[in-house]
């Protein structure tokens, strides 16, 4: 039986470490038959070591979001390399220290506006980049933390990944016509190399040992990246700007 991503190529960014939701996704998506190229920065090396613990070896190209030199030249690189896309993964996101941990009120807007560059606008930037490529349309996944709430010590993030939930909503409405999907996986915590750079990110975390129905691992992205690769297939085909929760539940709970 073949998987259900067989014969889609798909660029997944974020690939940092095994713990990371991309990771998960990427190893998943080879496993289900897609043929993958991943993005990294600022250390590509880094990237290049964890991809050789993926199942099949892919090429790894380094990408800033913020550089349009960067930016300009995917299309060819990954053309040369697949041919097209099927796929893209946006699994992207930063604040300056100074956004983050308790210091909302006090952040400069030079930092704010880092995280929203880095964090929300890259996700029309890098799907404009690899627009090209998909000639025959496909499939576009985000990643983002529930925005519909203040959470603690997430400060900036949230207005950045409330940011990152509207321009999904919004590419969703003018790339349609191209038969392109765009939409989101809202995961909960994981202990990944972005939680770390959260001051305070167990305080953040522990509201699931309370509140979420399913039990939550703060230790497995795979169910993560399971949504993710569901969303790239095509037994999602009439399904845009969509938010899917991957939080046990939580999202659907009061106090």
């Amino acid at each position: 039986m073949s998987g259900i991503l067989e014969g889609k190529r798909v660029l997944i960014t974020g690939v940092l470490t095994e713990a990371s939701i991309a990771f998960h996704t990427a190893k998943l998506a080879q496993e289900q038959g897609a043929e993958v190229i991943l993005t990294a920065f600022p250390r590509p090396t880094l990237t290049e070591r964890i991809a050789k613990k993926l199942p099949k070896p892919t090429k790894v190209i380094e990408l800033d979001v913020t550089n349009d030199e960067h930016l300009g030249r995917l299309a060819d690189i990954v053309g040369e390399e697949l041919g097209g896309l099927d796929g893209v993964v946006h699994s992207i996101g930063f604040a300056p220290q100074d956004a983050l941990g308790g210091n909302f009120l006090n952040t400069p807007f030079e930092s704010v506006a880092t995280a929203m560059h880095v964090s929300a606008y890259s996700l029309k930037s890098l799907t404009m980049a690899c627009l090209p490529l998909m000639q025959n349309g496909g499939s576009v996944v985000g990643l983002t933390f529930d925005a519909q709430f203040a959470w603690p010590q997430y400060d900036w993030m949230g207005p950045a990944k409330a940011a990152l939930e509207a321009t999904s909503r919004y590419m969703a409405r003018d790339l349609g016509k191209q038969n392109i999907r765009c939409n989101l996986v809202s995961a909960g915590p994981l202990g990944s190399m972005a939680a770390k750079s959260i001051p305070g990110f167990s305080e953040l975390a522990s509201v699931w040992d309370s509140r979420s129905p399913l039990e939550w691992d703060l230790k497995d992205p795979e169910p993560a990246g399971r949504g993710v690769v569901a969303l790239l297939s095509d037994w999602f085909p009439k399904t845009t700007g969509e938010i899917v929760h991957v939080d046990g539940g939580l999202h659907a709970i009061g106090a």
